[in-house]
């Protein structure tokens, strides 16, 4: 009986795990100078890191660095307050 692929714990969590290790590294858009965080009025550009039920995104999914995802997420809050983006979007039920 030939053995088509290795079995064993290790290679199902690493076959499980392969998709994630080949990516780049994400580099926080605004350490590097693409983006700059200055105020909440910029509602398209706060789009981006809120999905669509307009929850914050993650530092994972966006790449953002701790230092400014902390001040994103305040800047988000901020332009929620002054509806310039939504607090909450709504759910269509099938």
């Amino acid at each position: 009986m030939a053995q088509d692929k290795p079995r064993g714990r290790k290679f199902d969590r690493d076959a499980k795990r392969g998709a994630r290790r080949s990516r780049r590294p994400k580099v926080c858009q605004f350490c590097s100078g693409e983006l700059e965080l200055t105020d909440y009025h910029d509602g398209r550009m706060l789009r981006r890191y809120i999905s669509d039920t307009a929850k914050i995104l993650p530092r994972r999914r966006t790449g953002v660095c701790a230092k400014h995802q902390r001040r994103l997420a305040t800047t988000i809050k901020r332009a929620r307050m002054l509806a310039i983006i939504p607090i909450t979007e709504k759910l269509v039920r099938r």
